[in-house]
């Protein structure tokens, strides 16, 4: 079985240590600690920048066998909630496939399927479209509020006393790329990177 670990990025201070998979991170922390880090050591996940915690007991070995342990675990625990959903011994059906089209009933006033049934392919396949553009939509204003919270919360931990901080988080929530560049301008190099990195979603596309 594959293991798929958290990808995170641990910081000591404003220096980055080491981002990548949890167990080699965790391992580059441990050395840290092991010689006397020099500022507060934190690791964010790379997609939320929540914190990210591990027992690094024992030796190197110990600490990587644990973390295998705990994600194969994890994965365990979700096949079994996917197993339980079907029910045991559940037959695949035969007929449309589960995503496949399902019927239901749509009422509308006549204006609405006047204009429905003169496009193109008739009122169905308007209707999709119709849906999937306001699901893309929705997807993507998701995309955007969870990235702009993850940058927050990457800079409210490790960036709360830089200068413009309170300007960048201004800019971040309005949306305004070449101010929120301009603002962080100034800060440590690997913060920086970083924030730009978490933010990747956090903007509209530039056009």
């Amino acid at each position: 079985m594959t293991t798929h670990f958290t990808h995170c990025t641990a910081f000591e201070g404003h220096r980055l240590i080491a981002s990548g998979e949890l167990p080699a991170v965790a391992l580059a922390v441990n050395e840290v600690l092991a010689r006397g880090e020099q500022a507060p050591v934190l690791v964010f996940d790379d997609v939320t920048a929540a914190p990210v915690e591990f027992d690094l007991r024992g030796t190197a070995e110990d600490i990587v066998a644990r973390l295998n342990h705990a994600e194969l675990a994890a994965d365990s625990d979700y096949d079994a909630s996917n197993d339980a959903a079907a029910g045991p011994g559940t037959p695949r059906g035969r007929g449309r496939p589960r995503l496949g089209v399902v019927a239901r009933e749509v009422t509308l006033l006549p204006r609405h399927w006047d204009w429905l049934n003169a496009q193109p392919g008739g009122a169905s396949v308007a209707l999709r479209k119709l849906v999937e553009t306001a699901r893309v939509a929705g997807e993507d204003r998701d995309r955007k509020r969870a990235a702009q919270e993850a940058v927050y919360r990457f800079m409210t931990a490790l960036a709360g006393n830089l200068p413009d901080y309170e300007d960048a988080t201004r800019a971040l929530y309005a949306g305004d790329r070449p101010r929120f560049e301009e603002k962080i301008s100034r800060w440590p190099e690997d913060v920086r990177a970083y924030a730009l990195r978490l933010a990747a979603n956090a903007f509209e596309a530039q056009t």
